[in-house]
């Protein structure tokens, strides 16, 4: 397993990278969680996606992690997909 964090404004983008059993390549997986001043006691899961591309083998782990982030910096831009 490979992992990132990215701040974006008030959301932690946690990313991995997660080697596929008895198959070729890793899966993207994303977790974002809101980080803003209220939150900073209680952090609140506001989007994941453990099977990014519908689990699509990306060849490395650095490949898998720059979508895994690319995709919760789009989820937390455009609000698609993100918990209430």
């Amino acid at each position: 397993m490979h992992f990132a964090e990215v701040d974006t404004g008030d959301y932690r983008i946690y990313a991995g990278a997660i080697e596929r059993p008895r198959q070729f390549g890793y899966v993207a997986a994303v977790v974002v969680v809101r980080m803003g001043a209220i939150e900073a006691m209680n952090k609140r899961e506001a989007f994941r996606d453990e099977n990014l591309a519908g689990g699509y083998g990306w060849a490395t782990p650095a490949e898998a992690l720059r979508f895994a982030i690319s995709a919760g910096k789009e989820a937390v831009m455009c609000r698609i997909g993100m918990y209430t």
